[in-house]
């Protein structure tokens, strides 16, 4: 190991040794110091290097958030394992899609998943350790707290910050979700950037509500716990026991994609609850809520843009400083604006926003070819295009057509997926969908569906057959039907054209 390697797991060596007797982690009545969190990291990688797991090797995670999956971040972290988390939200189809591509020698899953990875351990004979959260498992995994081993743990393995450490999914741009595979120095840098920019102490409290296979959660969970602080566990998101939560931990930070926010707002007002110790919301809102925010609570409000390619936030800005604005780049990160040949574009002038920096990922697992485009001349090439003001303000503009996609609650949804499921269904011809303003979800999903005679289905028919395909948040909520869609010379769908025609409804 270099001299220059810090990785995840020096972080909880750090930790545990400056502050080995705070709180670091927290679920229920449950609570874990800094010492105790790298101890169970120690005791968990030794009952995975029994197993015969070595470095490079992925470890998939299809389980809600537990201090367990935490455990598994940071065992992986010392055996430099990699651990390939799975949304829990995909169908069977699509996970074992991811499986096939990630190649793990171990899934874990928890109750809440098996219905979708119940006789895998039968069938999927490629994946040889199967393993299960909590104490009473399924025919065929083992209870994971049995790889817990006292005693002394195995050697720490030679990881440098170069290494993978998390493959976190992007969204199914060919039928499979991509996997950004991120480094060791990729995750310490980003934290270190949030920590930075939101100013985290070992005083703060942040709410772990979303998903620990996204990259927010990933990110604000190693942030907190570098700035010393605790993270508050829940397994899913709920409104009301997040109030209560934030009340009873004095909770500082919370992460939002809609309606997180706007639920939790709603959640308060019900239980007479002013959020008093709320710091920092950070993520992405509508405007009225962002401001009902300001109104009604101490907190600010901090957005930016970034991806999981990025490690999260590239540019950073309290909407209060600059609104409308994605803020200014990160210290770390050089962004520019170019035209289709890589060329600068000139201030005020829109252009692709491409990245250099030690946040941006090492490429996409399994995808050589994809990887040296997205990463052509040296740059990462984000598909999203965005404007300089005269003071380095980054805005926002819009996605390449190439990589057009919705952002629906948090949830990445590309067009081309669901319009290769509807044109599926028997007489359809033809599909557009791309995604309209929606005030719960921020966009949602809409489908125009070329099919003759045009009412031979309704809305729900067309939503019900994606959702037997695909996961549920890629279902069209609105859709549109016409006997012919408009056409481009070549004959493919012009989807300026149909968004003129549909946009608006």
């Amino acid at each position: 190991m270099g001299a220059q390697a810090f990785t995840v797991y020096d972080m909880l060596v750090r930790g545990a040794a400056l502050a080995p007797d705070a709180p670091a982690l927290i679920q229920g009545p449950r609570e874990w110091s800094f010492r105790q969190l790298r101890e169970r990291a120690d005791s968990l990688a030794t009952g995975l290097a029994g197993l015969g797991l070595s470095k490079g090797d992925r470890i998939c995670v299809l389980a809600q958030n537990d201090a367990a999956y935490v455990d598994l971040y940071g065992a992986c972290a010392r055996q430099g394992l990699v651990a390939y988390p799975i949304n829990w939200r995909l169908t069977a189809p699509e996970v074992e899609r991811v499986l096939e591509r990630a190649a793990p020698k171990m899934l874990v899953a928890d109750a809440s998943t098996l219905p979708v990875v119940g006789d895998w351990p039968r069938t999927q004979r490629a994946v040889a350790h199967w393993y299960q959260l909590g104490e009473a498992p399924a025919p065929g995994f083992t209870p994971l707290s049995t790889l817990y081993r006292d005693g002394p743990p195995p050697p720490v393995e030679d990881v440098s910050g170069d290494d993978p450490f998390a493959v976190i999914s992007t969204a199914a741009v060919d039928a499979i979700p991509r996997g950004a595979v991120l480094t060791h120095a990729n995750v310490i840098t980003a934290s270190l950037v949030v920590a930075a920019s939101l100013g985290f102490t070992d005083a703060d409290r942040y709410l772990l509500a979303l998903p620990l296979f996204h990259v927010t959660a990933l990110g604000n969970l190693v942030a907190h716990l570098h700035a010393g602080g605790a993270c508050v566990l829940v397994a899913r998101y709920d409104a009301e026991e997040a109030v209560r939560l934030i009340d009873a931990h004095r909770i500082t930070h919370v992460s939002d994609f809609p309606p997180v926010l706007s639920n939790l707002l709603d959640a308060a007002d019900k239980l007479g609850s002013k959020l008093e110790s709320l710091k920092h919301v950070s993520g992405l809102d509508a405007p009225p809520t962002i401001q009902r925010l300001h109104d009604q609570t101490p907190a600010q409000f901090w957005t930016g843009f970034g991806q999981s390619e990025t490690s999260g936030f590239v540019s950073i800005q309290r909407v209060r400083d600059k609104p409308g604005a994605a803020g200014k780049p990160i210290a770390v990160c050089r962004v520019r604006l170019v035209d289709d040949y890589d060329r600068d574009v000139p201030v005020g002038t829109a252009g692709e926003i491409v990245v250099r920096g030690p946040v941006v990922f090492q490429g996409y697992f399994g995808q050589p070819d994809v990887t040296a485009y997205t990463l052509r001349n040296g740059w990462h090439h984000t598909g999203d295009v965005g404007r300089f003001d005269d003071d380095g303000w980054l805005y926002y503009v819009r996605r390449k057509p190439e990589k057009e996609l919705i952002k629906s609650g948090g949830e990445n949804v590309y067009p081309a997926e669901v319009e290769a499921v509807i044109v599926q269904m028997d007489g359809v011809s033809g599909a557009c969908v791309f995604g309209v303003p929606d005030v719960k979800w921020g966009e949602a999903v809409k489908a125009v569906v070329e099919v003759r005679p045009a009412d031979r289905y309704t809305t729900q028919q067309v939503g019900d057959f994606v959702v037997s395909k695909i996961a549920r948040f890629k279902r069209p909520s609105r859709v549109a039907f016409t006997e012919a869609l408009p056409r481009t010379a070549d004959g493919g769908v012009d989807r300026d054209a149909v968004k003129a025609r549909w946009g608006g409804d």
